[in-house]
C-alpha cells in the first residue's frame, strides 16, 4: 500500500476549494446576486401578450438597456388564452408613465428573451399591480424564416400567363376618332 505524500493531498484539496468558489461564484452570477429573500424593493406591473417565445420568469426588463426590474410570473389567461406577464419593477423606477409601451425582445440572434420598456409622455403614472396596455408580442425567428423560404416572405412574383383569372388582357389602344368638319 502506498502512503500518500503531504504534497498530493496539498493540491488535491487546493483543487477542491477552487473548484466550490468556481460554482459558488457561477452561481451568485446566474441569480445577479439576489437570491430570491428581501424582495420588498420592487412592485408589479402587469402586461398580456399574445406570444411570448422564448421568455422565462427572472428574464430582464430594460429601458434603453438598463435592467430596472425582472420578469416575476408568467400566466396563462384562461379566457382570452393570452399569457399575463408580471414585472416587477424596481422601486427606483416607480414614475412610469401611463402609456409606457413593452416589447419581448432577444439580445442578439440566439441570446436571451428580455421585456423592454419604452416610456410615453402621460403626466399620470403607472401604480403598483396596474395592467401596461400598449404591447408587442415576441417575434418567433424560425416563423420568419419558414415564411421567408417556403414562399410567405413576399418575395417577387412572376406575371401570370394572358387568359388566367386575375389578370387584365391587354388591349391596344385605338386612335381616337376625331368628328371632322364637312365642307359644301
Amino acid at each position: 500500500m502506498a502512503i500518500r505524500g503531504p504534497r498530493l493531498e496539498f493540491a488535491v484539496g487546493a483543487f477542491l476549494l477552487l473548484a466550490l468558489a468556481s460554482l459558488l461564484v457561477l452561481a451568485i452570477a446566474s441569480t445577479n446576486g439576489k437570491f430570491g429573500f428581501g424582495g420588498g424593493d420592487t412592485y408589479p406591473l402587469k402586461a398580456r401578450f399574445g406570444s411570448i417565445g422564448q421568455l422565462r420568469p427572472s428574464a430582464p426588463v430594460k429601458i434603453g438597456g438598463v435592467i430596472v426590474g425582472n420578469v416575476g410570473e408568467i400566466q396563462l389567461d384562461p379566457v382570452k388564452f393570452d399569457s399575463i406577464v408580471t414585472l416587477d419593477i424596481d422601486n427606483r423606477y416607480k414614475d412610469l408613465p401611463a402609456d409606457t409601451s413593452a416589447g419581448i425582445f432577444t439580445s442578439g440572434l440566439l441570446g436571451e428573451s428580455y421585456i423592454g420598456l419604452q416610456p410615453g409622455g402621460d403626466p399620470e403614472v403607472l401604480k403598483p399591480g396596474d395592467e401596461i396596455a400598449f404591447t408587442q408580442s415576441a417575434v418567433d425567428l424560425m416563423q420568419l424564416v419558414g415564411k421567408y423560404m417556403f414562399g410567405g416572405g413576399g418575395g417577387q412574383s412572376t406575371p401570370a400567363a394572358p387568359g388566367t383569372p386575375g389578370t387584365t388582357p391587354q388591349t391596344t389602344p385605338t386612335p381616337q376618332q376625331t368628328p371632322t368638319e364637312e365642307t359644301p
